[in-house]
């Protein structure tokens, strides 16, 4: 079942997919109206599913000419552009940043509904039962899958 988030995720990226330029300008107020919800519900989409580990920049300007504009990050080649991202990936990786990473990368296609699956049990089962360093081991597993699986397609 869906939830609200869902809906208005769902609801921007169709807008993105419409727009000639990759980008959309939104506002706060009318999409809560739209929705039935408050403003903060907003936010809290465009801050959660709306980042740039997901490969989009979210603008934003308040007051009474204020706006929201959304708008994907362009990059020439999917596989350059999650190279780059990989290699970012710093000695730590916390749950929430391997979950944007992998959710940016299955978004632009450079990894199957499948392959997320198996990275994310693989990572659950080796981190689980640890008390420390879980997020020095994350970030290896997720670099590691990831590179394997990229590279054997190339």
């Amino acid at each position: 079942m869906s939830t609200l988030a869902d809906h208005i995720e769902a609801h921007i990226k169709r807008m993105l997919r419409s727009s000639q330029t990759n980008s959309v300008e939104l506002s706060r107020a009318q999409m809560a109206d739209d929705f039935s919800c408050v403003p903060s519900q907003i936010n809290y989409v465009l801050s959660t599913r709306f980042t740039l580990e997901r490969g989009y920049i979210v603008e934003s300007r308040r007051g009474g000419g204020g706006y929201i504009r959304v708008g994907h990050v362009q990059v020439d080649n999917s596989y350059t552009h999650a190279i780059s991202l990989l290699q970012s990936i710093g000695s730590e990786l916390d749950d929430k940043q391997m979950e944007n990473i992998l959710a940016h990368l299955k978004d632009r296609h450079v990894i199957s509904s499948g392959e997320l699956q198996l990275i994310r049990g693989i990572v659950q089962q080796e981190v689980g039962g640890m008390s420390q360093g879980k997020n020095v081991l994350r970030a290896s597993l997720v670099r590691s899958l990831l590179f394997f699986i990229m590279e054997s397609r190339s």
